[in-house]
This record gives structure tokens, C-alpha cells and sequence, in this order.
């Protein structure tokens, strides 16, 4: 592909993820599509655009996943994906019993303050599971890794799917706002998600100040703990107001992964990294980051 071609592509890659995600939220409101149905396929379009745009504007070659990567990234996806589930079916409940048929406030409304406290709750739970021992030895598994792409944000402990989504939701739910906004928020939230861990040369500029990147969350992946902050993968607001906001323009990682690589087990040891919360010797090292 010409330059022209991949400066068009870098330009561009981000804003279409936005408007296709608030484009699929308002039909999805719109034309009362069945959640159920909408976000998955919404995850398997976001996941096929942003694994191509890695093949055509790579932030770094070498982090493309090799074959036996693809593997175990493939079962991690399937227990991320059924973590969510059992997240989703854990609160269906709450969400239903407590979320208005009818918002009080017009959505256009409700959806910023959805999202807003959404992202806080996300936010807070993210950052105590970086300070808390018992918590991080669940969520360590995610920056096993010495690579960040589209893929690898699946690697994840199903149950620390289950606490993370769960909690948002039931905030979102406890706080009463509607099923629609939910819905809109939870589309959001699945981009950036998967857009933050894109392996993909692709700047947002004073975006960076508002919306999470993946220029920052390269930084939340680093074994600098230092520099690894940004505990927000969808609004990089929350990481201003409390101190952990470290990107500056051109700001890189030296490396990324854990600092000690000996305290959980290698990624492709999946049964290994599922039981390892409750291993009673623990290697040098295991501790919160």
C-alpha cells in the first residue's frame, strides 16, 4: 500500500470505529434490534476492522500474534466471552427489575451519564485490581503478554470478566438508568475496548485528553509501573481527575508485560493462569503492579 494510502487509512481508522459504533446504537434504539443478537455481531465487525487495519498500518510488526498465539488467544476469547455472558445473566435481574421501561430523561441525555458511570465504576474497579494482591493475581493474567494487539485483549481470568463487567452493569442498573442507554453505552464501551488494545499506528492527538488510545493504554502495558496508569480503556477523564494519567505526545513503552515475568504463568499455560489465584506458593514477585 502507497503512503498516501496508510496516512488516509491512519487518519481515518478511528473516526469510522465512532460512527459506525453510534450509527449501530441508533438503529439498534431506533428499530429495537434484540441486544443479544446486535452486540456480538457489533464485537465480530469491530473485531475483523481492527484486525485488518493492523495488517495495514501495524504500530509494531513484530507484535502480530504468530500461529500458537492465535491458538490460546482463541480459548481466552471464548472464556472471555462466556465470563461476559455469565456477568450479563448475573445482572439481567437487577438491569430489569430496576432500569426504567422509560428513561426519565431523554436519551440523549441519559446516554453521556450512562457512560460516565459506567466508565467511573470501570475505572475504580480496574485501578483496585492493579492495588489489591487477592484481585491483581486475577487480573495479572491480562499483562502476561509481551505483546499488545486486537487478540490479546482477550487474555483475561474468566472470573475477573465476571467482576469487572458485572460491576458496571449493576451500577448502571442500581442507578437507574434505562435498558436503551445501556445498551448505547455497552456498544461504546466494546470498541474502545478493543481499539485501545489495537496494534495499530494510528494518533488521536488532544483526543487523548478526553477519549482513551491505544497511545495510552501501550503505557498502562508497561513494565515501567511508573508510566503505567491509565486505568480507563474508554474515557481517559477519570485518569485526570485521580492522578493516573502519564501520555505525552510521542510517549512510547520500553517494553511491555509484567515487570517480574516468573509471578504468573506463560500465557499459552491456560490452566495454569486459570488456577493460579489459588495457588498457595506463589512465585517471586506476585503482588499487585
Amino acid at each position: 500500500m502507497a503512503e498516501s494510502g496508510r496516512a488516509l487509512l491512519r487518519a481515518l481508522a478511528y473516526p469510522v470505529l465512532l460512527v459506525a459504533t453510534v450509527s449501530v446504537a441508533a438503529a439498534s434504539l431506533a428499530w429495537h434490534w434484540d441486544p443479544g443478537r446486535t452486540s456480538p455481531l457489533f464485537l465480530v465487525g469491530t473485531l475483523l476492522y481492527l484486525t485488518a487495519l493492523e495488517r495495514l498500518i501495524p504500530h509494531q510488526v513484530e507484535w502480530h500474534p504468530d500461529g500458537s498465539e492465535w491458538r490460546w488467544y482463541g480459548v481466552y476469547f471464548l472464556l472471555t466471552m462466556a465470563g461476559g455472558a455469565v456477568a450479563q445473566l448475573l445482572v439481567t435481574t437487577a438491569v430489569s427489575t430496576l432500569a426504567p421501561a422509560e428513561p426519565s430523561l431523554p436519551l440523549w441525555a441519559e446516554i453521556p451519564l450512562a457512560l460516565l458511570s459506567g466508565s467511573l465504576a470501570s475505572y475504580l474497579v480496574h485501578r483496585l485490581e492493579h492495588s489489591n494482591p487477592l484481585l491483581w493475581r486475577l487480573h495479572g493474567v491480562h499483562h502476561v503478554p509481551r505483546k499488545v494487539n486486537v487478540a490479546s485483549n482477550g487474555v483475561n481470568h474468566i472470573l475477573d470478566i465476571v467482576l469487572a463487567q458485572g460491576v458496571v452493569q449493576l451500577t448502571l442498573a442500581l442507578l437507574g438508568f434505562s435498558s436503551g442507554s445501556v445498551i448505547a453505552t455497552g456498544l461504546f464501551v466494546v470498541a474502545q475496548g478493543y481499539f485501545v488494545h489495537a496494534n495499530i499506528d494510528v494518533r488521536i492527538g488532544r483526543l487523548n485528553h478526553i477519549l482513551a488510545s491505544p497511545e495510552q493504554h501501550r503505557l498502562h502495558h508497561s513494565t515501567d509501573l511508573s508510566e503505567a496508569g491509565h486505568y480507563g480503556s474508554d474515557l481517559s477523564c477519570w485518569d485526570h481527575l485521580f492522578g493516573s494519567f502519564t501520555w505525552r505526545p510521542g510517549r512510547e513503552p520500553a517494553a511491555v508485560g509484567l515487570s517480574d515475568a516468573t509471578s504468573f504463568p506463560a500465557t499459552g499455560e491456560i490452566v495454569a493462569s486459570l488456577l493460579h489465584p489459588w495457588r498457595r506458593t506463589q512465585r517471586s514477585g506476585d503482588g499487585a503492579a
